[in-house]
């Protein structure tokens, strides 16, 4: 049986029979087709239409631009089935029928791809079209579009001469608006179009129709490769290979007169998720210039006055499709001579918070679970819902230059760029913080939109390309800014009488529409929203996973438990010590090590010890008492001593420009004392030389102090009424002797301090797992070790044997580009490799200890992709830092809700 390439509308029957599932049949249509169809079959008015397959497309583009067998035949019998449906003729001069060709992949793309309106227009057709309606401006104007959107889609020509002659014609007519062109004027434009085509691609416009549809379809499944729809789907994590679908649509149009409208709407606030249709409408137009920015939109609430009847059809449409859906839909709709017609219906692109919001409210109207508002809201979402704000009394301070229209919340600073190559060249590679600043935005700005820190715009509505793409990737966005003129020529713009030039910095603010002159400082917002606290409160009751924190100042856990820590799983102690009353003692004690005299040695060590045990004891007791009745887990101090001490290069010029002005004799014995000091503990390769445990073992009385300090705090916080749960964690062990040492001789200290204070303490000892050794010899190490945290970072890298920091600078963005790694290992949990290693680790653990208590404290505990591994291998928590918690919490429950939450 022969492929079928080509589905009616009214033949999504069959696409479902075929591919089994919705989700196959999106894949197959793409989504705009699969949904034309769908909203067919339920009764919704749609346009006479086919769909011809991604598969199609597919195969097009691998036989190196050719249809494959049997296409083009049953297009053009579906093509026939149009006509009968609709009562027209295609390419018949007294009853032309007109068609669009429009792209539809199965994950919206919006203008990523290519689209062609008024198919089959020609100068005998439009004669024909003129008979039939009585209104030659209406017939011209299409004219003038098809042969603009042909020339610049089908035949690759530039933007610039057709947008010329555009405005060309609207100043010899005097006049700024595209709708204020007479029939004679828009005529005349038809002429000059046919010129620039002729002129720029060496051939005449093609009047053939059915070499117009031939040739618009080619240049659709063409466009899935194009450079904005591969950025776009690179950013978006959209697979390369599914293909785009076409779909053959009966033209129904706007502009036809003052009874006719065009308009995009989204059924919920793509901004906030507020319950209530928000959208942009112009009569008397086509849709390209809603989204386009070309002409001053009108808010979709003005049409319940203009076009009342229409108006309350749409509405309840849009009611329909939510419930039909069961989620916030994004249509386009034209209405012809009073008759409304839906041209596209799919779920709407929305901000991080409108998605939170509507997530909750639909679990609330019943319309979906609260298990499926779970698993609806990305984890990356809740990042984004974590935008930087302005600070509220520096945005009161700064200089507000002009208002527009909060399309994208959110808080951006950046230097001004007007193109998006620039935007991308800035933010790429010189690391430079930019605001791309454009008249409107195109598909060809989204890799500039997507470098850039911010989007502000002076033309545009709330579902305008700019809009769209902002609140899709998270970007603050500003658009329609009416009193800034931007000259994207002289790479200047103007408002209120001043000009910024390209390199100026500017503020915005996507949450209110505000924009501010110069760099105004942000914040980071707190996480008080009550539709997401519900959320993360729905979502902790299906987790099994715990989430903790990583903090090391009682201030860190306060916030951590505020976003919803359930422990402290890494407070790094070296941490305190560098604090600036602290530091100088530090070095007192490390500088002992360098006195020939052990006696002496011996006694400047402990005095340095015996000032660092109050600072450390009351760092302690700040961290029980803010986590009252949770765990902490402590990790004695891990990296090695050199890091506490000036840098050996720095000492060697101080002490050399010292010895040549030969004036302070003082401080160059002090800097000459140092020095001797930083070259003896000078290693190759400190990371992997004396620290964590050895460290430990080597200079006992440091870690002594440090469970002293722990054990001390946690007593008198017991005395005070505080449930403390302490952890001592010992750090980079790869042998179970090294641990088996440093721990027995920190439980005599443990349990010498509960005598001397009288009180006892439930307290735990256990390890990092950062060695691929200890992995491998976790059965042993659980003879000793009450408790494993996975120091993922150390165990990256050790795994790999790569520095991150070296890796990152030099290689590791060149693999990842490669694909030579499938993603980078330090942000993501290496599965097949580090995985392997803790999975191994957690099974030999516990059958030497079942109750073992397991996590992870790298940087991984905050990753999604990371948390559902952690999940499946049965960890008992992950560690993170405050402010990805809300993100873990969210994480850990689609892991044990079954879902990764990756539908691309």
């Amino acid at each position: 049986m022969p492929t079928k390439w080509v589905y009616r509308f009214d033949e999504v029957d069959l696409a479902e029979k075929k591919m089994k599932t919705w989700e196959g049949v999106r894949a197959l249509l793409g989504g705009k087709g699969a949904n034309l169809a769908e909203m067919t079959r339920i009764g919704v008015p749609v346009p006479p239409g086919f769909t011809i397959t991604t598969e199609a497309c597919n195969a097009y583009l691998a036989k190196k631009s050719k249809f494959p067998e049997g296409m083009w035949e049953q297009t053009l019998r579906a093509l026939k089935a149009t006509e009968a449906a609709s009562g027209k003729k295609f390419g018949d001069p007294k009853n032309p029928l007109l068609v669009s060709c429009r792209s539809g992949s199965k994950f919206s793309m919006p203008g990523m791809m290519d689209t062609v309106l008024n198919i089959g227009l020609d100068d005998e057709t439009a004669q024909g079209m003129i008979a039939l309606t009585k209104n030659e401006r209406f017939v011209y104007d299409a004219y003038r579009r098809l042969i603009q959107m042909y020339g610049t889609v089908v035949m690759g020509l530039e933007h610039r001469p057709f947008a010329d002659a555009l405005e060309a014609a609207k100043a010899k007519a005097g006049t700024i608006e595209d709708s204020k062109l007479s029939s004679a004027d828009l005529k005349e434009l038809v002429k000059t179009f046919k010129a620039i085509v002729k002129k720029h691609a060496g051939r005449d416009f093609p009047t053939d129709p059915i070499e117009q549809l031939r040739l618009a379809t080619e240049a659709v499944f063409r466009s899935w490769n194009g450079k904005r729809a591969v950025d776009y789907r690179n950013a978006a994590k959209i697979a390369h290979n599914l293909g785009t679908a076409v779909n053959i649509v009966t033209m129904v149009f706007g502009n036809m007169g003052d009874d006719c409208a065009t308009g995009v709407a989204m059924t919920r606030s793509g901004n906030t998720g507020e319950k209530a249709i928000e959208g942009d409408y112009l009569t008397n137009a086509q849709g390209e210039d809603v989204v386009a920015g070309i002409r001053l939109t009108k808010p979709i609430e003005e049409l319940a006055k203009e076009m009342p009847k229409a108006y309350n059809e749409f509405a309840k449409i849009c009611k329909r499709l939510e419930k039909h859906y069961r989620n916030m839909q994004d249509v386009e709709f034209t209405i012809e001579r009073g008759k409304l017609w839906m041209l596209q219906t799919r779920d709407g692109k929305r901000t991080a918070q409108a998605e939170v919001r509507i997530a909750v409210d639909m679990a609330e109207e019943k319309l979906i679970t609260q298990k499926e508002a779970v698993l609806r809201v990305k984890p990356e979402q809740v990042d984004f819902y974590l935008h930087p704000q302005f600070d509220a009394k520096a945005k009161k301070a700064a200089t507000k230059v002009a208002t527009g229209l909060n399309v994208s919340p959110g808080a951006a600073v950046g230097q001004i760029a007007f193109t998006a190559d620039l935007a991308e060249k800035w933010a790429k590679e010189e690391k430079k913080q930019v605001i791309m600043v454009r008249p409107e935005t195109g598909p060809s700005d989204v890799h500039g939109m997507l470098a850039a820190n911010g989007i502000l715009t002076s033309k545009g509505g709330r579902t305008s390309h700019a809009a769209l793409v902002a609140r899709q990737f998270g970007k603050p966005a500003v658009v329609g800014v009416a009193a800034l003129d931007v000259d994207t020529d002289g790479h200047k713009m103007t408002v209120g009488g001043k000009v910024y030039k390209e390199g100026d910095w500017l503020s915005i603010d996507g949450t209110t529409g505000e924009v501010f002159t110069g760099q105004v400082p942000t914040v980071v917002p707190d996480l008080s929203d009550p539709y997401l606290s519900k959320l993360l409160g729905w979502a902790d009751k299906s987790r099994r996973l715990q989430v903790w924190a990583n903090a090391d100042y009682p201030r860190d856990a306060e916030r951590a438990r505020k976003f919803g820590a359930q422990g402290i799983g890494l407070c790094r102690t070296e941490h305190m010590f560098f604090e600036t009353e602290r530091l100088p003692i530090v070095q007192q004690m490390i500088l002992a090590e360098t006195l020939s005299d052990k006696e002496a040695a011996a006694k400047q060590r402990d005095e340095a010890l015996a000032k660092l045990l109050p600072f450390q004891r009351l760092e302690f007791e700040g961290l029980f008492r803010a986590m009252d009745g949770l765990p902490v887990i402590i990790r004695l101090i891990d990296p090695p001593m050199h890091e506490f001490l000036p840098s050996h290069d720095s000492l060697i010029q101080e002490v050399t420009e010292l010895r040549i002005t030969g004036k302070d004799a003082k401080k160059l014995a002090e800097k000459e004392k140092m020095l001797a000091a930083v070259e003896m503990m000078r290693e190759a390769n400190p990371m992997l030389g004396l620290r964590g445990v050895r460290l430990g073992i080597h200079i006992p009385e440091l870690t002594k102090m440090q469970v002293r300090a722990i054990i001390e705090a946690a007593c008198k916080c017991t005395k005070d009424g505080v449930d403390v749960h302490p952890e001592i964690m010992i750090p980079l062990t790869s042998h179970v002797n090294e641990l088996k040492v440093q721990q027995t001789a920190l439980e005599e200290v443990a349990q010498q301090v509960m005598k001397e204070q009288g009180t006892k303490v439930a307290y735990k000892f256990g390890t990092m797992i950062e060695i691929p050794r200890a992995a491998l010899t976790a059965g042993e190490i659980a003879e000793y070790a009450q408790f494993f945290s996975f120091g993922t970072n150390d165990l990256t890298q050790t795994t790999f044997g790569i520095s991150r920091d070296d890796a990152e600078k030099n290689f590791l963005v060149e693999y990842t580009d490669r694909k030579i790694l499938p993603e980078n290992p330090f942000a993501s949990i290496d599965e097949d490799g580090v995985g392997k290693l803790m999975a191994m680790a957690v099974k030999d653990g516990r059958k030497t200890r079942p109750n073992l208590e397991i996590g992870i404290c790298g940087e991984h505990g905050g990753d999604p992709q990371s948390v559902w591994f952690c999940h499946k291998i049965g960890l008992n928590y992950v560690s993170c830092s405050p402010y990805r918690i809300p993100i873990a919490r969210l994480a850990a429950a689609q892991a044990a809700l079954g879902s990764k939450n990756e539908d691309k």
